[in-house]
């Protein structure tokens, strides 16, 4: 069973930032499957990923494309809600229902726009502890996530060592390196010149309607970056538009095609502020900062830490994730495993071909046999089954 439920929380006492800042008050939009057990103990979070939301599985009324890890969440899927209760919350800076900065200013008949405050990562991961212990929630099962997603989940398991028993991480890094950060410019300078964005003062319901040229632009940009060479061949290859001439100068490859359709659709139901607001979140990112180092801040981490990168991945390299894994095995943390799925999708490999890692995942929930070591460590926990590579 399913069973989709979205709700709302109001929180009235302040969110202190890391930036120094307050926000206060604010909303935060969740949406959750399955039954939650009378112990409360299986319960999964899912995190999203930039443009993501608390709408991870299922169909809204109406709606013809379910929520954007369908594949994933449901009965008898990796994440089964015939036995998990899973949340998924829409991150603070977003605009599906969580306060960001087209929200209303308290006592304002206008929204923040530039008053919002910047947000980090960390903040997000803050702002979702508090509403699970709103929730009576102290401790859960798992963690998931990918991309922007999977640096929730480890933010979580640096910051609340004991809230998640399990921390599963797709696609992901422990800080945002410059090419992607680049690539993040790029989108954000594009918004920022275009004359219909007005400075940040640009009517969202003309946003909505009409689209929002520099926005497109940047995203088109972005697409590439979750795509791969090979992915980009396979599906397009040098393909043109039937019915454009080769010899008109505006006709179009079907990769450029591609790229227009989604570029300017995604204008009109994304808020181009909340856009540059979790890309500067996404910037920000570094699991270390706060702490002497990137060892010191995994040296925190209690929970069984799962890593899954992808072969073609460009935006966040394999090696990223790979350097998480180094860090903890070189301190004997031998409740870490990793996968390097073999994938020429590219990034958005974790959310398009979830037959090469839902085995992995549904097995790294399953309760580990824990034994007692005679050695310098108390217990032992038996590996997972071998992932297929």
């Amino acid at each position: 069973m399913l069973n989709l439920q979205t709700h709302t929380e109001h929180f009235t006492n302040p969110l202190y930032l890391e930036s120094g800042r307050i926000l206060e008050p604010y909303d935060i939009a969740y949406e959750t499957y399955g039954e939650i057990s009378d112990e409360k103990d299986n319960v999964i979070i899912v995190t999203h990923a930039l443009t993501g939301s608390h709408h991870a599985a299922g169909y809204y009324e109406g709606e013809s494309k379910p929520g954007w890890w369908d594949g994933l969440i449901g009965p008898g899927k990796a994440l089964d809600t015939d036995r998990y209760f899973i949340i998924c919350t829409n991150v603070i800076g977003s605009c599906f229902g969580s306060s960001g900065p087209m929200s209303m200013m308290e006592s304002h008949n206008a929204p923040y726009r530039y008053k919002f405050p910047v947000i980090t990562v960390k903040d997000m991961v803050k702002a979702q502890r508090i509403l699970f212990d709103r929730l009576g929630i102290h401790h859960v099962h798992a963690i998931v996530g990918g991309s922007m997603g999977g640096m929730q989940a480890l933010q979580f398991a640096v910051h609340y060592p004991k809230f998640a028993d399990k921390i599963i991480v797709m696609a992901s890094t422990y800080a945002t390196q410059p090419w992607a950060i680049a690539f993040n410019k790029v989108a954000q300078e594009a918004i920022l010149e275009d004359p219909d964005f007005k400075k940040g003062y640009y009517d969202p319901e003309d946003i909505r309607k009409n689209g929002l040229t520099g926005m497109a632009v940047g995203r088109m940009a972005g697409h590439i970056s979750f795509l791969s060479h090979h992915s980009m061949q396979r599906k397009f290859g040098r393909s043109y538009k039937r019915d454009d001439g080769l010899y008109e100068l505006f006709g179009k490859f079907q990769v450029e095609s591609y790229l227009e359709y989604n570029g300017y659709n995604f204008t009109k139901w994304f808020d181009p502020l909340s856009y540059l607001y979790i890309t500067k979140a996404i910037n920000i990112y570094d699991l270390g900062r706060g702490f002497d180092s990137l060892e010191e801040a995994l040296s925190k981490i209690q929970a069984e830490l799962y890593m899954i990168s992808f072969s073609s991945d460009i935006l966040f390299l394999p090696s990223e994730m790979e350097r998480i894994v180094d860090v903890l095995k070189a301190r004997n943390y031998k409740k870490c495993d990793y996968l390097e799925v073999e994938s020429d999708y590219g990034h958005d490999a974790f959310l398009v071909e979830i037959d090469k890692f839902e085995d992995y995942v549904r097995e790294a929930l399953k309760p580990k046999r824990r034994s007692l070591n005679p050695g310098p460590s108390r217990w032992h926990e038996e590996a997972i089954t071998t992932p297929i590579r």
